[in-house]
């Protein structure tokens, strides 16, 4: 058995010195103090951090988002130092002008097929989910991730619930295509055995959604849209034949839903622990940034299986403030970080 060392991080607005319209917009340019030296210096410290992961030893899969581009993301590549590192990117239309990234090991994954950006429209284009397929060399089990990051909240938790309830749902509409047949696919199925078993091998493939949903585990855009609660109730369920068949009915097939399992409930209830500070919310740090699994991740069903007790908000105090939040990055001073702390878990081979 092996472990997989895996991580996320928002790294709060990682603009190249390119002179872009919007980086304009949010005064990332020289004239604003975004020049060559504050870039610099926030790659630094952001691959600084990046190799305090996992004891010193770093991930060896890293979800990232708001980064401009590829090039930005290949920069920070270079600065962690790893030659085994590879990027998975793909430009997104994003109104803000960032992206999703993934950063994986050869040594550990390769690619089991094209990364896909899943756009998605609102009254503009919002920040994509990031699909990318891989496969662990170790035994071959496959994982799928989703790296997502969600409306914000800049416009207030409730004013601006409704554009992450939309992402939710076109996030668990992605998710229920992974793990079940379409109408069309399942109609052509015969009524054995085999069926049966396939159907829920599908069922239980290996999918890890991370990123930053800017909502909490409890609010309705991830408890209620996406599925994904601590409940183990309906994640259990296998799917299994009717009465008078040996697989479901095409309608109970067709409504039944992917329920996910969301690993960041238990740091919810202790005291002062989260990933953001979000000055207008009643709690002092909010748990935004989280990792999902599907059924046969949270089980090991397909080789690979999440470790729960590992999952944790990474807080190195060179990056924490006396108040306990995360050091952002100052263009005046070139010291800080991000205003996320980042996620740490591994994923076990089996």
């Amino acid at each position: 058995m092996a472990s997989i060392k895996v991580a996320f991080w928002n790294l709060e607005n990682l603009f190249d010195t390119t002179v872009s319209e919007i980086a304009a917009d949010l005064k990332f340019t020289p004239e604003n103090g975004w020049d060559d030296a504050a870039f610099k210096a926030k790659l630094t410290n952001l691959a600084q951090i990046i190799k305090l992961m996992h004891d010193g030893q770093g991930p060896d899969l890293l979800g990232l988002c708001e980064i401009e581009n590829a090039s930005v993301a290949q920069q920070l590549i270079a600065e962690i130092g790893r030659p085994d590192l590879e990027l998975a990117h793909i430009e997104s239309p994003d109104i803000r002008g960032i992206d999703c990234s993934l950063i994986f090991s050869r040594e550990v994954f390769e690619l089991a097929g094209d990364p896909v950006g899943h756009l998605v429209h609102l009254r503009f284009p919002t920040r994509d989910i990031f699909e990318v397929p891989l496969r662990v060399l170790d035994n071959g089990a496959e994982l799928t991730v989703l790296v997502n990051h969600w409306p914000s909240r800049s416009r207030g938790r409730v004013e601006s619930e409704a554009f992450r309830v939309s992402v939710a749902s076109h996030c668990g509409r992605i998710t229920d295509g992974m793990l079940k047949f379409s109408r069309g696919e399942y109609g052509a199925m015969p009524d054995t055995q085999a069926t049966l078993d396939t159907v829920n091998q599908r069922w239980n493939r290996n999918l890890l959604l991370m990123g930053d949903f800017n909502d909490e585990p409890f609010n309705r855009s991830v408890l209620e849209e996406l599925k994904a609660s601590n409940g183990v109730d309906k994640l259990e369920e296998l799917i299994k034949k009717s009465t008078r068949r040996k697989t479901p009915t095409m309608a109970s097939y067709l409504k039944r839903q992917a329920y996910l399992f969301n690993c960041m409930w238990p740091i919810l209830g202790r005291q002062d622990e989260g990933t953001f500070y979000f000055s207008r919310s009643t709690n002092t740090m909010n748990v935004l940034d989280q990792f999902i699994l599907s059924r046969g991740l949270f089980f090991g069903e397909q080789h690979l299986g999440m470790d729960l007790d590992s999952v944790q908000v990474f807080t190195p105090d060179l990056m924490t403030t006396p108040s306990g939040r995360p050091r952002a990055f100052s263009k005046k001073t070139h010291k800080g970080f991000s205003d996320h702390f980042p996620i740490e878990a591994v994923i076990e081979t089996r």
